[in-house]
This record gives C-alpha cells, sequence and structure tokens, in this order.
C-alpha cells in the first residue's frame, strides 16, 4: 500500500483552501501535506514517488494549470485525484465533479492529450481555456483588485460580473479580429471574445462552448467568437453565455470545432489562460493534441 500526498494551494478559492484541506486531512489521517509552492517542481516530485504512490491536488483552475505544464513532458504513473477547491471551479464543472460529494476524484485521463498554445513564441498547455477580449480584461482588473486589496489588508472577494458589467459599458473597447480555423480566415468587427476552449466553461461558469467535450476522439477544441456593434445589445445577451444560450443568437456567435486555431485582434489586449493573466497580447495560436506528439 502506498502513500497518500496530499498538494495543496494555500491561495487557492481566496484562501479557503485551507478549510479544504483540513477536511481531506481528516479524511485521509495518515495523508502527507504538502504546500505546493513550496515543491521546486512537480515533474521532480512526481517522478520521486513510487508507483502504488497517490496524490490529491487541491486547488483551483489555475492550480490544475500550473501542475500540468511542469509534468508535460513526463510519464505520470501514479493515480491523480482533485479536490476543487478555486474560486470558478471550471474544470470540475464540466466533468460534473463536486468534491464536497466525492473528495477522491481521479482526474489522470483529463490532463493527458491537452491542448497547447503558443504567445510570443512561448508555449503552454491549457485545461479549460484561452480567453481573448473582455474576459481577459476582467482577469486583468481582477488581478489589480486583489493586489488593491492585500496591500490595505482588506478581505475582499473580486466582483467579477460587476467588473465585466464595467467593462461592457465603458471600461473596454471591442476589436476587428481575424480568426483562421484549420487555415480558413474569418474576419470580425467588434470582436468582445474570441475564447478557444478544451472544456464547455470558463470565466467561473460561462458556457462558452456547449457542444464541447475535452474529451471527444478527434481531440478538437472550440473556438467561440462573440460580436456585437451596439452595447446594449450585447448587454442584453451577455448573460445568456452563463447557460450556453448565446449560440441562439447567430448574428452574434460563431462557434468552430478546429484542431487549429489563430486568433489576431488589432490591438493588444489582455489574455488569459485558465484564470491566468498575460497583458499586451494581439495573437495566440492554438494546436490540439495529435497522435504525432506521442
Amino acid at each position: 500500500m502506498g502513500k497518500k500526498y496530499i498538494l495543496y494551494n494555500s491561495l487557492a478559492g481566496n484562501g479557503k483552501c485551507m478549510y479544504d484541506v483540513q477536511a481531506l486531512a481528516d479524511t485521509y489521517p495518515d495523508a502527507i501535506l504538502k504546500k505546493m509552492t513550496e515543491i521546486a517542481s512537480y515533474a521532480e516530485f512526481m517522478g520521486s514517488l513510487a508507483e502504488d504512490d497517490e496524490v490529491i491536488l487541491c486547488g483551483g483552475d489555475g492550480t490544475l494549470n500550473i501542475f500540468v505544464n511542469d509534468i508535460k513532458d513526463m510519464y505520470v504513473k501514479n493515480t491523480i485525484y482533485y479536490y476543487a477547491s478555486g474560486s470558478g471551479n471550471d474544470f470540475a464543472k464540466d466533468i460534473g465533479h463536486n468534491s464536497h460529494d466525492t473528495p477522491d476524484y481521479q482526474i489522470n485521463q483529463y490532463i493527458q492529450h491537452l491542448p497547447e498554445v503558443t504567445i510570443n513564441g512561448k508555449k503552454w498547455l491549457f485545461m479549460n481555456n484561452v480567453g481573448f477580449g473582455i474576459d481577459g480584461y476582467c482577469c486583468e482588473e481582477g488581478d489589480r483588485q486583489r493586489t488593491k486589496n492585500e496591500k490595505t489588508h482588506k478581505n475582499k472577494p473580486v466582483n467579477y460580473t460587476a467588473i465585466a458589467i464595467k467593462g461592457l459599458l465603458y471600461a473596454f473597447k471591442p476589436r476587428n479580429a481575424v480568426v483562421k480555423v484549420d487555415g480558413v480566415r474569418h474576419e470580425y468587427k467588434n470582436a468582445w471574445l474570441v475564447p478557444t476552449m478544451n472544456g464547455r466553461y470558463y470565466g467561473g461558469g460561462m458556457m462558452a462552448a456547449p457542444g464541447q467535450d475535452r474529451l471527444n476522439p478527434e481531440h478538437t477544441v472550440s473556438v467561440m467568437v462573440f460580436r456585437g456593434k451596439g452595447k446594449l445589445g450585447t448587454i442584453m445577451i451577455f448573460p445568456s453565455i452563463f447557460k450556453g444560450e448565446h449560440v441562439k443568437y447567430e448574428k452574434h456567435v460563431d462557434i468552430f470545432n478546429a484542431k487549429e486555431v489563430e486568433v489576431e485582434f488589432d490591438r493588444p489586449t489582455p489574455l488569459q489562460i485558465d484564470g491566468e493573466t498575460i497583458l499586451g497580447v494581439t495573437s495566440y495560436k492554438v494546436k490540439a493534441w495529435s497522435l504525432d506528439q506521442k
């Protein structure tokens, strides 16, 4: 019988992760607790484990993103479980997992064959999405508010809905976009969102790509284009994304399945990868996993 390790991100869920860590420790009293920020290399850590050792990751979507990128070049021999303890938990929502009902949910099948995004020559794997447009702005503004709260010692959660409304009203200006889907070029004016999705959800519960299956045998991703010239009409349609009902507005929304996606905006825009912000981006490229990557 191998050992069980609980790797946790103490900052996940605005610090609420520590309550979940305690619950896991009570459930598995013999488990070894390790703070993820104190592990220099997850790849080296995983490589040091015996084959029958097990790992529980306790954190959010960003935690998963960091983990899968660090171990991307290795074969994972151990069983890995996930306990969703983030703010948005889009991955958990997508796979229909409630940590409080089933704390030890195996995720090995979900952390392999992931799509890859290239930005300014640097590559990342992503679990859920690459978000480009007002969602990137929301992450940038959320990071700014969080930093301000930390400096002023305020324990105030970031309200992303309020940020999005401010962005729609005046703070974010839509972009002109060129979207290449498996080499086919599409041009758009007044694009508010152009995310590429590995799962259905992002942004804390927006069902941007309701038909996307992260385990589909073709390993395709979905790119969604949300556009609109008038602010009032855009604001009225925008909330429908949370239920995936935006797809019925065909004059405003296009969704494509693809193996390769290229998106270019006409001016620099914040971008986010599984909630992690990158500023001043003008383009990104996504390549879905393929057999030649074995």
